[in-house]
Formats: structure tokens, sequence, C-alpha cells
């Protein structure tokens, strides 16, 4: 007999412009907004022990409740594919996710995801948050980066490493190839990011309405017409670093969503065009969400990455 996860949130502040979907996604990150929604209209989530909408303005000494209901089982099919682990134990594994592979089964991909590949490898060993029993992904990576993704076994363990994601906590570095010469050698990027108001699939910055975004970086190596650059990632909003660099106006290269004209013009300059973003998730630094003990892991670069950085080097090297 399974008893049931219950959560209370007590509202520290009212918030007349925030939705409660909303606020409930930064108290709980590791559940989708979707998700959350579909709570709060089946009456899983209360506001002083009322029913309301996901609409609903969360108002200071409001106490929600959340009753997580257990886990139905998963819509997508177990599939043995290769993973490579860089880390497992019963609570928790960290991959090195392969470019090109998708975290998340959704319309045109419902096969051949990372999910698959966990429902396989984990055996039903896996959280359940949100009500559906799939892999504990607690963070996501882009179908075309590559790098460290950490994965919760257990729903202990998803909700503690997803505090650690929103509280800051945890440590991520990325290595990624930039169009141009960024002419700073390393600094900070605040600039609050947003979906962009004409193409929904993409994000943006923006003056206005948008999640706070920091990122900092710092220059690696001067390439041609490209720069090799760490960048530190301080909060994890959709697409953060493709669009803060293509924001100061040197775009990930090979990114065909973000600077294609940039893009372009470093295939002209250079006659090289990476196949896919040149994108990679390189360093995760935690704590054990059961131990606490203080982890890193590093996924080594990609055999594409390194054959970037080969093409683009400065003649002579």
């Amino acid at each position: 007999m399974t008893t049931e996860r219950k959560d209370s949130v007590t509202v520290e502040a009212s918030l007349p412009q925030e939705r409660l979907d909303a606020y409930l996604r930064t108290r709980f990150p590791a559940v989708s907004r979707g998700t959350i929604q579909r709570l709060i209209e089946e009456g899983h989530i209360r506001v002083n022990g009322e029913k309301v909408k996901p609409t609903h303005r969360p108002r200071s000494g409001e106490v929600v409740e959340v009753v997580w209901p257990e886990a139905r089982p998963a819509e997508a099919q177990p599939e043995e594919m290769p993973l490579t682990i860089l880390y497992e134990d019963a609570e928790m594994l960290v991959l090195n996710k392969e470019a090109g592979v998708v975290v998340h089964p959704a319309a045109g991909h419902e096969e051949h995801t990372l999910v698959n590949a966990l429902l396989h490898h984990c055996a039903g060993k896996l959280s359940g948050i949100g009500g559906v029993a799939r892999p504990g992904i607690v963070h996501r990576l882009d179908k075309e980066t590559s790098g460290c993704l950490v994965v919760a076994k257990t729903d202990a363990a998803h909700q503690n490493l997803s505090e650690q994601f929103a509280g800051r906590t945890l440590e991520k570095i990325y290595q990624t190839i930039l169009c141009g010469d960024l002419p700073r050698e390393k600094g900070d990027i605040k600039a609050a990011i947003a979906r962009h108001p004409n193409h929904r699939k993409r994000m943006a910055v923006t003056d206005g309405g948008g999640r706070e975004a920091w990122t900092g970086y710092r220059i690696l190596a001067r390439l041609r017409h490209a720069t090799h650059v760490e960048a530190l990632l301080h909060t994890g909003r959709t697409h953060q670093i493709r669009v803060h660099f293509h924001h100061l106006g040197f775009p990930v290269a090979g990114d065909s969503v973000y600077g294609a004209r940039q893009n372009q013009r470093l295939g002209e300059l250079t006659n090289y065009r990476p196949a896919r973003q040149m994108l990679h998730a390189w360093k995760l630094s935690l704590q054990h969400p059961g131990t606490g003990k203080k982890m890193a892991f590093v996924a080594p670069l990609p055999e594409d990455f390194q054959a970037a950085l080969k093409a683009l080097a400065p003649v002579g090297k």
C-alpha cells in the first residue's frame, strides 16, 4: 500500500501579477507547468482548502496544499539504447548525453528518446513526481546539446535535486564555440529572457516581463573568426546560453535557430560549418541528494566538438 505524499506552501507575499501555476512552478521546479495546471484543475492542489483555478493570484498568508497523486504508468515504452553513464547509485545517475538525442517523448519524437532508454535501463526504479511514472529528469538539455544530465531515481532525490537547481546551490559549467571574436576576456550577461513575441518556439532577451537570467563567461581560446568560451549558468532559463550570446551578437556556432546570418558568415570565412550547435554541458557539481556529499562530474568534449576546435584553430597551431 502506498502513502500519499503531501506538501504545504505558505505564500509569504501577495503576488498580484503572478498566476498560481507559475508561482508553484518556482516552488516545485521538477514538475512541469502543464502538470501543475492539471493537478489544480483536478483538485489535487487547493488554496486554504478551496479548489481554485490555475489563474488564481497568490495572496500573502494563503496556504497552498498539494496532494501528489500516485504515479500512473508511463506512456513511453522502455527501449534498449546505449547510455554513457558517468555515475550511478540507488538514488540518482549522471549521464553524458549525446548530441541529437531528445530527452522527452513528444509529437514526432515518441521513440528513441532518453526517457525510453532510462525506462529500460532503470527497470521501474525511477521517480514519479507529478503523478506520472517516468524518469526523474530534473533538468533538460536541448536535442543538439551534449553533456552532463542528472536523473533522479526516487521522489526524495528528485525533490532534493530540484531544490538545488531552484536554489542555485549547484554549479553548471558549459563549453561552447561562438561565431566571431568576442571582445571581452570574461564577463557577465544579466538579461531577462521571455518567449519571443512572434516566434513561439524561440526565446528572446526582453526589457520587461521576462525571467531573470544570468550567464557568466570567460574565453578559453581565440579561434579563426570564432571564440571558444566557458559559460557558467547562474540561472537555468530555456535556451539561456544560446539566447544570451545571440543577444551580444556572437551566437553559438552551428545554431540554426539563433544567429543564422553570423553562422553563414562563419562558414564563408572558414569553410567550416558545424553539423549541430557547439554547446556542451561540460561540468556539473552538486550535493548528493542522500548523503549531502559534494560531487562533481565532467563530460569529456565529444569528438565533433574537438573536430570543430581543430578546424577553427588559428593557422600554424
